[in-house]
């Protein structure tokens, strides 16, 4: 089984078009796609859960 898409938040700020600074108010206003932290402290995001994130913001723009 492969494993999945894991982005680096670098990828994810480009795809969001939103700075560093903003991801981070979003995601303690609990706002942010779900974020694994890694042991070296480094932040990655699934693919799956990036697009889950997406299709919700699309349901509640609804």
């Amino acid at each position: 089984m492969p494993s999945p898409k894991m982005l680096k938040l670098p990828e994810v700020l480009e795809e969001l078009d939103m700075s560093r600074a903003a991801f981070y108010r979003m995601r303690a206003r609990g706002k942010a796609p779900k974020i694994i932290k890694l042991p070296n402290g480094q932040l990655r995001v699934r693919r799956a859960d990036l697009d889950a994130w997406w299709t919700e913001c699309e349901r509640s723009a609804a």
